[in-house]
């Protein structure tokens, strides 16, 4: 089975008590075979949930816990991004940097991305990388 690569818009869904069905199924597959991030993933899930946290979305006694957890994930980082090749997709795609790293790692990892960003998503298929819950990659 292929690598999951996870972006920060599904490890927020289960952070913040929204339901949809990608992110519960990237959930049960990270608890059972584990996935890979980039760096970035560390540092945008912390950012959303200490947004959510300022919007009063997350209480504050819970963010110990959600901490906790996340720390607790069967998640591998992966620092080798090439940043050439996630520079050009990001241009190629409109996409923000950002969003473009998780595509690289995808695609460079023969990975299955598991995100809820619509455009991500397009540019997924697009370029040919299996995507969670697109009926033409599964």
């Amino acid at each position: 089975m292929r690598n999951l690569v996870v972006d920060a818009s599904v490890a927020g869904a289960w952070f913040l008590g929204e339901t949809d069905p990608v992110a519960y199924r990237a959930l049960v597959r990270l608890e059972e075979m584990g996935s890979v991030v980039p760096q970035l993933w560390h540092l945008e899930v912390r950012n959303s949930l200490l947004s959510a946290e300022r919007r009063s979305r997350l209480p504050a006694a819970q963010m110990r816990g959600c901490l906790w957890v996340l720390n607790q994930l069967p998640i591998r980082t992966d620092n080798d991004v090439d940043l050439a090749l996630a520079f050009d997709l990001a241009r190629s795609h409109t996409l923000s940097f950002y969003d473009s790293v998780y595509l690289e790692l995808a695609k460079r990892t023969d990975g299955e991305l598991a995100t809820l960003d619509r455009s991500l998503h397009m540019a997924a298929v697009t370029e040919g990388v299996s995507v969670m819950g697109d009926s033409s990659s599964n």
